[in-house]
């Protein structure tokens, strides 16, 4: 199969689903309703989380990115400090960074494998038969023309035309909400700068982040309050009344740049309908809060990438694109069902403030903390698994490992796209006819890894592990594993 795959939305969702697509050399066109990208300044994230930088490590990414932020060794749930450096995980804390720049690294990287990223073409028509997808798309001009590819993904954020077109229902609710986000002038020793930080209020929330040394990126929000019209000016003065409101202070910077943000809570009822599917804001809305939305949608696409490469290679096993609805939709419940709590200890503070001082109290409990910053760092994130151990459909950890050729890492491994079976001294070797598809590697054996050898899948996910102790029957249900994820052997019909 020749064609390519469609992405509408050249955000870092789509972006790293065509560098995904690329990786395995399947061609990607994105389609992209803006005519340029976005500038650095005029990204409204900054955080990334430890499973944002767990993704990009496993891709080689994150060196082209730290460059350009910091890590920031903090994490919160519904605004209640956490205490991250305690959990024992290798990426625990967020990174800030504004996420046009993330965007900026995904797409040069995509594009050098060879996806297309065309600008100012929306997409206004989708037609799927039984070989493809026809999206047909409109420039700001009203110029109109017609794609075709294999497949369609819809990374084309809240509004989704993809899903609105494909009849793709999105529940849930919208929460009276008024945020404003601005960009403040300073000048050195501004009160505001002591309010950098995320602050809860009694009458809202206000998020204070150095953006430049005389700039800060301000946030408020008012909850049970009319939103703005996002698409509307900001009149200067109703953000400096609404700082006042909150903060109990008067606005003392000048703002430069202002827009509303608003907020709602909503699941694509499928993720998938024949060729289309859906990743990210378009499959997902859910309230701001420490990166988690951005994570959620880049584990869409490393999800998805590597299986539509399968399908589109011919060599897929039954079922393996309906996996990705079956793995990924509860995980985007669970993100909405978990930000849905942490805004129900935001508001309204008159209410909810004992609750919060009690739930304070109680992180300060390892196994609490523990679990609230792998929870909100989505780093707690397993995929169903009928049988294989506790490692199988995790992650695994970013382990330093020492292999015949010298040092190398978990991450290091995974960063062809490649699955790979990591054999730490149980002898096991790659069943036949799966080379193209999967690495092999022998390491030496780590504490740091409960098992003796383990298959991953390219999405750096456990699909087999041998227990650390399996002796004689290290390699039981590998190949039922790998036929399960990699499809069938290359062997297979070869005569001997």
């Amino acid at each position: 199969m020749t064609q390519p795959v469609l992405i509408a939305g050249a955000g870092p969702v789509g972006l790293m689903l065509a560098y995904e697509l690329g990786l395995a050399g399947v061609p990607a066109v994105v389609l992209e309703r803006a005519a340029t990208p976005p500038a650095p300044e005029q990204s409204r994230g900054m955080a990334v989380n430890g499973a944002v930088v767990e993704l990009l490590e496993q891709r080689g990414l994150m060196d082209a990115i730290r460059p350009f932020g910091m890590s920031f060794p903090r994490a919160h749930f519904g605004h209640i400090w956490l205490d991250p450096t305690t959990v024992g995980q290798r990426h625990p804390f967020n990174f800030a960074v504004p996420h046009a720049l993330l965007q900026r690294v995904l797409e040069e990287r995509a594009v050098k494998l060879g996806a297309q990223v065309r600008r100012d073409a929306e997409v206004v028509g989708v037609r799927q038969d039984a070989d493809g997808v026809e999206a047909d798309v409109v420039g700001a001009d009203g110029a109109r023309a017609t794609v075709r590819g294999a497949y369609l993904v819809g990374c084309d954020g809240a509004g989704s035309r993809v899903r609105a077109l494909a009849g793709i229902g999105f529940s849930g609710a919208d929460v009276p909400f008024l945020g404003i986000l601005a960009d403040v002038r300073v000048e050195p020793g501004d009160p505001m700068f002591a309010q950098i930080g995320v602050n809860q209020y009694q009458n809202g929330i206000c998020t204070v982040a150095p953006i430049g040394p005389q700039a800060l990126r301000v946030m408020t929000g008012e909850f049970d309050t009319e939103p703005g019209v996002e698409s509307a000016p900001v009149p200067p003065e109703d953000f400096a009344a609404a700082y006042a409101r909150i903060t109990g202070t008067a606005l003392t910077g000048h703002p430069v740049r202002l827009s509303y943000w608003t907020t709602a809570t909503r699941l694509a009822d499928q993720y998938r309908t024949g060729r289309v599917f859906l990743a990210g804001d378009a499959a997902h809305v859910h309230f701001p809060l420490g990166g988690q939305a951005l994570s959620t949608g880049l584990e869409d696409a490393v999800n998805l990438g590597w299986k539509l490469a399968a399908a589109h290679g011919g060599w897929a096993p039954p079922g393996l694109l309906d996996t990705y609805h079956g793995e990924r939709h509860p995980v985007g419940a669970r993100a909405c069902r978990t930000t849905s709590a942490q805004t129900a200890l935001m508001h309204p503070m008159s209410r909810v403030a004992p609750l919060r001082e009690i739930f304070a109290e109680l992180t300060a409990f390892p196994d609490v903390n523990a679990y609230l910053v792998n929870m909100v760092g989505g780093l707690d994130v397993r995929y169903p698994a009928e049988s294989g151990g506790e490692l199988v459909g995790r992650r695994l950890a970013d382990v330093p490992l020492t292999t015949g050729a010298g040092s190398t890492s978990v991450a290091k491994l995974l960063t062809s796209g490649l699955g790979v079976l990591l054999d730490l001294g149980a002898g096991v070797t790659l069943p036949d006819g799966f080379d193209d598809r999967i690495d092999a590697v022998s390491a030496e054996p780590s504490d740091e890894i409960p098992a003796s050898a383990v298959l991953l899948r390219p999405d750096g996910r456990v699909a087999w592990a041998s227990p650390a102790t399996a002796g004689g029957l290290a390699g039981n249900g590998l190949a039922e594993a790998a036929g399960q994820w990699f499809g069938k052997s290359m062997m297979v019909g070869v005569a001997a």
